[in-house]
């Protein structure tokens, strides 16, 4: 990862953006969705992000480094060496947002994933997200533990449960799920056998397995890349303190075939 992806709240703010044309107002109306105040005079002051959308190449190098010179993070619209920062492909189901990047490698292949993406991510998304937002202390009180309330929500938006993120009647199932009397959770083990090192080769259920795990019991063989994709607080053991009794919980216990 050679970028760390971010989002940056830029309601009121001030951006400065130098340039005209089809580049330049593509990134205003980016901007302003966000909520920000665009302004075209480089000297402006209380400024929180900067960018240059000029076409020759001599005046664009030559304001990125005077705003640089101030301290002010830079956006040069097809320069990607010269970006502090890039702006994503976005998937706008307020208040979710997937942003997808490629580092400026591609601007044309990130588009490309989420047009792809946006066919698959329901448009009420957002109104579950909503939902769960305005229910947060209902929540809280119908599973005062965090780590059994974690469990419950993580159970609940898997594929197939009362949210799954996928489906189109998620927000409509929220009040259901809320209202349902709930079964104490009980242990779950599940022994996962990988066939490559490449993390980009798990299937869908080990992905989805690995972003649930409570604990993880792996080989020495494991490589980090693929136990990246667990949870950041799932703790992790060696295989060979594995026992028979794990804590309640998802245990997911990984094994190497390559």
């Amino acid at each position: 990862m050679n970028q760390l992806p971010i989002f940056v709240n830029l309601s009121g703010r001030k951006v400065i953006l130098l340039g005209t044309g089809e580049m330049a107002d593509a990134k205003r109306r980016l901007y302003e969705r966000a909520g920000a105040v665009i302004v075209d005079d480089e000297a402006a002051a209380d400024v929180a992000l900067a960018v240059v959308a000029l076409e020759h190449e001599d005046d664009a190098l030559a304001a990125v480094k005077r705003l640089k010179a101030r301290g002010l993070l830079v956006n040069a619209v097809d320069r990607s060496a010269l970006c502090d920062y890039t702006t994503p492909a976005i998937i706008d189901r307020d208040p979710v947002l997937i942003a997808i990047g490629t580092g400026g490698a591609s601007a044309g292949l990130a588009k490309s994933l989420r047009q792809r993406l946006e066919r698959l991510v329901p448009g009420n998304l957002g109104g579950l997200a909503s939902g769960l937002a305005a229910a947060r202390n209902r929540i809280k009180q119908i599973w005062p533990d965090g780590a059994q309330r974690r469990k419950a929500i993580d159970a609940a938006l898997d594929p197939g449960g009362a949210l799954d993120v996928l489906s189109e009647g998620s927000e409509a199932n929220l009040e259901t799920w809320l209202s349902m009397p709930f079964a104490e959770n009980l242990s779950e083990v599940e022994d996962m056998m990988l066939t490559s090192a490449d993390p980009d080769d798990l299937t869908l259920r080990q992905a989805r397995l690995l972003g649930r795990a409570d604990q993880i019991f792996a080989s020495d063989d494991v490589p980090e890349s693929i136990l990246d994709r667990a949870r950041a607080d799932a703790e992790r053991f060696g295989l060979a303190l594995w026992d028979e009794n794990p804590a309640n919980g998802l245990t997911v216990r990984i094994r190497m075939k390559i």
